[in-house]
């Protein structure tokens, strides 16, 4: 029997933590960034969670379920 296939887009742009959540980076600090403060850029530049609203969606791109 074959597993469920990983969506390979989205496997380079999350990581599952120990805990089970699901963390992301932020969008926007690619290009454009001499109009943004340092202060934003800092902010922009650590990481976060998946909302839970989402979480399923993303689990399923994952192979997780």
């Amino acid at each position: 029997m074959h597993g469920k296939k990983t969506n390979k887009a989205a496997k380079k742009r999350f990581r599952v933590t120990a805990s089970g959540k699901i963390k992301r980076m932020k969008a926007g600090k690619n290009h454009i960034l001499t109009k943004k403060t340092a202060k934003r850029k800092g902010e922009l530049a650590t990481a976060t969670y998946v909302h839970e609203a989402d979480e399923g969606r993303v689990q399923r791109l994952l192979g997780i379920k």
